[in-house]
C-alpha cells in the first residue's frame, strides 16, 4: 500500500482531531506514511502502544562517519523519535509536543555489520506542562548499543 508523503499543515489539523495513540498506529498500521526522517535515515515506526514506541531500522555504508564507524547522531535520532513518539502517544488530540531534553549514552560501536536494530521508548511520567521517558537501542540479539532519556513540552495545538 502506498501512501502519499505528508504535508505540515494536514499533519496539524490531523492532531487535532486524534489522539497521540491513534495518529501513530495510523503510520505503524501504513495508513498514513512513514515520516520524512523515516524515509532519509532508513528506519520506521513498527510497533506503538500507549507509552511504548518501537522503531526498527539496519544501520548502513551511508550511515557512516569519517572515522569508519556509524554516526552518533544514528542513535540519537532513533532514541528521540522512540522517546518523544512514547510520550506522544500519551497525548489527547489537540495536544502536541518538541523535545526540550535528549540525554544519549553511546555504549558500542555501530556498524554496517550490527544488522538491524530496534530503538525502544517507554514513557517515565506525563504530566500537564512535560513529558519524560527513555530509551535504548539494541541489535536483534537484545545487546545493548545506546539509551537515553529525553523530556518534551507538552503544548497546545489549537
Amino acid at each position: 500500500m502506498s501512501v502519499d508523503p505528508p504535508n505540515s499543515q494536514e499533519v496539524m489539523e490531523h492532531l487535532r482531531s486524534t489522539s497521540g495513540l491513534a495518529f501513530l498506529q495510523s503510520i505503524a498500521e501504513g495508513q498514513r506514511s512513514q515520516p520524512p526522517i523515516a524515509q532519509l535515515m532508513d528506519f520506521r515506526l513498527v510497533e506503538v502502544t500507549a507509552g511504548r514506541v518501537v522503531f526498527s531500522g539496519t544501520p548502513q555504508l551511508q550511515h557512516y562517519n569519517p572515522i569508519g564507524s556509524v554516526h552518533g547522531g544514528y542513535a540519537c535520532t532513533l532514541l528521540d523519535s522512540c522517546m518523544a513518539c512514547s510520550v506522544q502517544s500519551m497525548l489527547q488530540a489537540g495536544q502536541g509536543y518538541t523535545t526540550l531534553e535528549l540525554k544519549v549514552n553511546l555504549v558500542r560501536p555501530i556498524t554496517d555489520a550490527t544488522g538491524p536494530v530496534q530503538a525502544i521508548g517507554e514513557v517515565i511520567h506525563v504530566g500537564r506542562r512535560t513529558g519524560t521517558a527513555e530509551g535504548k537501542l539494541v541489535d536483534a540479539s537484545g545487546k545493548l548499543l545506546a539509551h537515553g532519556t529525553t523530556t518534551c513540552l507538552i503544548m497546545s495545538l489549537s
